[in-house]
């Protein structure tokens, strides 16, 4: 297995991974060729420095994913925060070790980047996913809000 940044050829792995999930299902859409709307982000994510989108890969099959957007900001003293985002580990590999490899190397970018902390939004409905992040030393410390536009 192999941990990096996304190509663009990996974006028909990274759609399928993303559609292949309870919630997922009914926010994404997985067709060939895929919705010109993934095209485009994975264009503007490219082109945004400190925003990359993470594959692991084994073979040529994309097996995981992550987004990783790094943040300016003023507060605490003008900190800089690691921002993870559209975890998805492929069924098939899940409780092999995937998911934590990618985060490992999530975070690691994060320190080289010069960020002081990690953080990260879940739903509500993803308890294993909850108990996931905390055996990495997450902690729940805020309350997340939304708003749809």
């Amino acid at each position: 297995m192999v941990i990096r940044t996304a190509l663009r050829s990996d974006l028909e792995g990274i759609v399928r991974l993303l559609v292949d999930d309870e919630l997922g299902i009914s926010r994404e859409r997985f067709e060939i060729p895929l919705p010109q709307a993934y095209i485009d982000a994975f264009s503007a994510i490219e082109q945004q420095a400190g925003n990359s989108i993470i594959v692991a890969v084994e073979g040529n099959e994309v097996i995981g994913c992550l987004q990783l957007t790094f943040v300016p900001g003023l507060a605490r003293l003008g900190m800089t925060r690691a921002q993870i985002e559209g975890v998805r580990v492929d069924k098939q590999y899940r409780r092999k070790g995937i998911g934590e490899a990618l985060f490992r190397y999530a975070i690691e970018s994060a320190k080289a980047y010069g960020c002081g902390l990690v953080q990260l939004t879940t739903d509500k409905q993803r308890t294993d996913a909850h108990r996931f992040y905390e055996r990495l030393g997450f902690v729940s410390t805020h309350e997340g809000m939304k708003l749809s536009l």
